[in-house]
């Protein structure tokens, strides 16, 4: 293990395996010293978290599968990269949260992402950022994040 997946370890958290697509794409692209990384869903050890932010999800949950999305993050980075200590720069990062057409608060929701990066890698973390709500999202699940990540080599 490398200084990130120790921090990880103490933090309690545990670096999941990347999950397949379930489509015609792949889960990361490398172009230069860049990871794109594709969408990430809420996956959790419970199971997917679903729902919708404004009807039958508080912000409190729609941060968790923010949070879980990011987590999931990991999984396909450390997949990439063999060690999460190859991260230099988070870079940007998209989360889009399934809401009702008068729910205000998705930056809010995607924090959860936000926060467990600055947490996890310090200032390699911050990052660039839009958070969209949108009125459906696949498998029903509550948010969905995608990454770009500026790699050591």
């Amino acid at each position: 293990m490398g200084g990130i997946e120790d921090k990880l370890a103490s933090m309690g958290v545990e670096i999941p395996k990347p999950v397949s697509p379930k489509g015609n794409y792949v889960l990361s692209v490398k172009q230069g010293n860049t990871l794109v990384l594709s969408g990430h869903i809420p996956l959790t050890p419970e199971g997917l978290i679903k729902g919708t932010l404004g009807a039958d999800l508080s912000v409190e949950e729609g941060y968790k599968s923010a949070r879980a999305c990011a987590i999931n993050i990991l999984g396909t980075l450390k997949e990439e990269l063999g060690t999460l200590d190859r991260v230099k720069q988070i870079v940007k990062i998209v989360g889009f949260v399934n809401c009702t057409d008068d729910f205000e608060q998705q930056p809010s929701v995607i924090n959860g992402a936000s926060d467990f990066f600055v947490e996890t890698f310090g200032d390699k973390g911050k990052h660039a950022r839009s958070a969209v709500g949108t009125n459906a999202l696949p498998l029903g699940i509550a948010t969905e994040v995608e990454c770009i990540v500026e790699i050591e080599e």
